[in-house]
């Protein structure tokens, strides 16, 4: 019986190890290392954490001032909250819009199918930054939306949807749909026909056969299409700066301005630390999922 660890196999696998070890392990301890650091005057702007003394003596310096910084300021733990509110309800309206979209489309004609994840992928054609700049032209007090309801007369003034909660929901999911749909169809397109067949010929209507067979058959999908938008709009931060207002502090914004506006980078990396151990949950079961499906 030959090994599974083969050396053809460590060479494939071999590349993507470097690069999270590179691009993600090695940045993850440095801002380890910072979050237990004070902050000072000087560049960078921490102390030494671990630093040679004088008679060539390791020594620490670690300080957990940080981390209960975070826990004393109601500002972070309301960030963190409202971060995560945000994320479940766009999640939630997301997969609202996007589960009829991806059924229509893996019920849809094979010769349409490409046709219809075309559009569904379009927007990835140009920048996020563009087209969230787009947005805020449409929805913004004098925009495309407030001149045409104006001119049908279905309003008398503009609508106030800038720099709201309204605006900052509707970046995210504009934003992130195609990353719900596009799972959903994946797990879509592969259900058995047969099965609606057979849940028809036992006497079961089609609304039943759904919430009976299609439904709990595509809950991978449902799942996997989640955490691909939950965990990106946990720590958004373009759409809240551009279209979010005063009142819409997410912890992408936070740790924006604790890095780049108070220069506090041993509080900025102990947020992120604690951001990472937030999202580790979902992550684990998104690639629980996702092991699953793919198994499938």
């Amino acid at each position: 019986m030959k090994s599974p660890w083969r050396p053809g196999r460590w060479l494939i696998i071999l590349p993507p190890l470097l690069f999270l070890f590179v691009f993600f392990l090695v940045p993850f301890a440095f801002a380890f290392k910072i979050s237990f650091a004070e902050a000072a005057p000087r560049v960078p702007p921490f102390t030494d954490v671990i630093s040679w003394s004088a008679d060539h003596h390791l020594q620490l310096a670690i300080s957990l001032g940080n981390y209960k910084y975070l826990i004393a300021d109601q500002v972070y733990g309301l960030a963190y909250l409202y971060s995560l509110r945000t994320a479940f309800f766009s999640t939630l309206i997301c997969l609202l819009i996007g589960y009829p979209m991806a059924y229509a489309i893996a019920r849809a004609p094979k010769s349409r199918q490409n046709l219809l994840l075309l559009v569904i992928m379009l927007p990835f054609w140009t920048s996020f930054l563009l087209r969230v700049y787009a947005l805020e032209g449409l929805i913004r007090d004098n925009g495309f939306l407030n001149t045409v309801l104006l001119h049908l007369g279905l309003i008398h003034e503009p609508l106030r949807i800038m720099h709201t909660g309204v605006a900052l929901y509707i970046g995210i999911v504009y934003s992130y749909l195609p990353f719900m749909v596009l799972p959903l169809f994946a797990t879509l397109e592969k259900l058995d026909p047969i099965l609606l067949e057979a849940a028809s010929d036992l006497g079961s209507t089609p609304r039943r056969a759904f919430f009976d067979v299609t439904l709990p058959l595509s809950i991978p999908g449902v799942i996997a299409g989640s955490m691909l938008v939950f965990i990106p709009a946990v720590g958004e931060f373009v759409i809240p700066s551009l279209l979010g207002g005063p009142n819409n502090l997410m912890i992408g914004r936070v740790l924006w301005d604790e890095f780049f506006g108070n220069h506090d980078w041993p509080v900025a990396s102990a947020v992120a630390i604690a951001f990472l151990l937030l999202l580790a949950a979902p992550i684990a079961i998104y690639q629980y999922y996702n092991v699953r499906q793919l198994e499938a």
